[in-house]
């Protein structure tokens, strides 16, 4: 299915939740209804407890929606490899597990722009490279609302999806560019991703690029120990770099956050 051939399911709001009407999803196949898991709401409440975030209240209902609108668009879309409590655990809530290292970032850098205690976020800014179905970025703009994140994807259909979340969830302070991360240009405080692996000297070359001189990439990898090497294949890049283990409620694999600042320029 090419990226300009779909037309965008059309979404609305029922009881509280998105639905959509999505288009056949394979050749032949016309007029099959979708299978879809139902949320399993405890084990998202749980892992959000888990990270110290509310189980109710605004982020649990905007991730519901996030999480539905995700089972709906996926045969279609290819957005993830993961449904049911897999897509709660290793896309949502490994998302938002190095919540607490983005915040020590947000506050490093606030603390070295003399900003005043307690800074609105909205001073601050975080680009998601490759972020496919808004991940973490999505998660991340929930859990830390004013902060000015850009949705950075090079896929017509995976922009589609993420307009139409920007609206349905709402996003306020989502933008998001259909680019390729080497034509992307701009600086952040932050940059995040989950999709390069491994790193890659060419392709970081740019992604520093995007980020602000005193800011942070935030990369999400599996095992350290592999991070560990990776790194060798970027040094020079990096003015620091540090492997911070993370711990992804109901999640046995290895997790890490790999906190790397621009070399100086």
């Amino acid at each position: 299915m090419s990226d300009d051939g779909n037309v965008p399911p059309e979404l609305c709001r029922c009881a509280g939740r998105i639905t959509a009407i999505t288009p056949a999803f394979q050749a032949g196949d016309e007029g099959s209804t979708p299978f879809r898991r139902s949320l399993n709401e405890s084990l998202l409440r749980d892992g959000l407890s888990a990270l110290s975030l509310a189980r109710d209240g605004s982020i649990f209902t905007a991730l519901c929606r996030y999480y539905a609108a995700i089972e709906e668009w996926n045969p279609a879309y290819g957005l993830v490899g993961a449904t049911g409590d897999e897509l709660i655990v290793k896309h949502l809530l490994d998302s938002l597990a190095p919540l607490a290292e983005i915040r020590a970032c947000l506050a490093s850098i606030a603390a070295t722009r003399a900003y005043p205690e307690n800074v609105d976020l909205a001073r601050h800014t975080l680009a998601d490279l490759g972020t496919g179905a808004g991940l973490p970025g999505i998660p991340l703009s929930l859990a830390l609302p004013g902060l000015r994140v850009t949705l950075i994807d090079r896929m017509t259909r995976r922009i589609r999806f993420l307009e139409s979340m920007r609206e349905a969830i709402p996003l306020p302070d989502v933008e998001i560019l259909e680019e390729q991360v080497e034509r992307a240009k701009g600086r952040y405080d932050l940059v995040t991703f989950r999709a390069f692996r491994p790193f890659e000297r060419k392709l970081f070359k740019r992604v520093f690029a995007l980020c602000a001189p005193d800011g942070y990439v935030c990369a999400y990898k599996g095992k350290a120990d592999k991070a560990e090497a990776e790194l060798a294949a970027i040094e020079g890049l990096y003015g620091s770099a540090r492997i911070v283990p993370i711990k992804v409620p109901f999640l046995g694999d290895e997790r890490c956050l790999v906190i790397m600042s621009p070399a100086a320029r």
